[in-house]
């Protein structure tokens, strides 16, 4: 897997304080100034003040997932997909992902998707159109999306899915798209994280007990 942040907002954190600072300024936005963004930034995520958040965005390149990960993935409705079309783009060496527990079944797994990729060339040399062929391909086949989220959006896709309860491949997705955020905007992202982090796990009876705090970056000094 690999996940890169191609764009985003310019000065993000100076951004989402300024579109905050416009609802109670009436000066002209060009006029606006925030003497400081960092604080100003941490008052706004203490008070619950997110809609400004929504004006920061980030865009990702993923390379390397599965299909069953691009599906989770493209469940958080708001964000903006672009992913490698298995209609037009050949599959007939397609790459994909092995599971950790599937390791000890590694040769028969291996032989599956080999007899798979073999009937997928044979289907199409055969005049079955691809869009049609790959309907046998597996969860398991790897993929390449463009993803472009706010910060709010972010968030709330780091509470869900930074959780030790989330499947491993979205979680280290979700992880690695974490730290490519904090590089840039840790002002933003100072609270983000499983909600163990930010306040009391939601998992009820599901919690797996292991707060995640350590790996997030809670309380930024600003």
């Amino acid at each position: 897997m690999k996940v890169e942040l191609i764009e985003h907002t310019s000065n993000p954190e100076e951004t989402v304080a300024k579109a905050a600072r416009l609802c109670y300024s009436d000066k002209p936005t060009s006029d606006i100034e925030i003497k400081d963004v960092g604080k100003f930034v941490s008052k706004l995520a203490e008070l619950g003040h997110y809609s400004p958040f929504e004006h920061a965005s980030f865009t990702f390149a993923i390379d390397g997932i599965s299909r069953a990960c691009s599906h989770q993935l493209v469940r958080h409705r708001i964000g903006s997909y672009s992913q490698r079309s298995q209609r037009y783009v050949s599959e007939d060496s397609f790459d994909y992902i092995v599971p950790e527990s599937l390791i000890g079944c590694k040769d028969k797994y291996e032989k599956f998707m080999a007899y798979t990729a073999d009937l997928y060339k044979w289907l199409v040399l055969n005049g079955v159109p691809k869009e049609d062929a790959r309907y046998i391909l597996p969860n398991a086949t790897a993929t390449n999306i463009i993803v472009t989220m706010n910060a709010r959006s972010l968030m709330n896709f780091f509470r869900l899915r930074c959780c030790n309860r989330a499947q491993w491949e979205i979680r280290e997705l979700a992880d690695s798209m974490y730290m490519e955020c904090m590089k840039v905007a840790p002002l933003l992202f100072a609270n983000a994280g499983p909600a163990c982090v930010t306040g009391k796990c939601t998992e009820g009876k599901m919690t797996c007990g292991k707060p995640r705090t350590s790996d997030f970056g809670v309380n930024v000094n600003v």
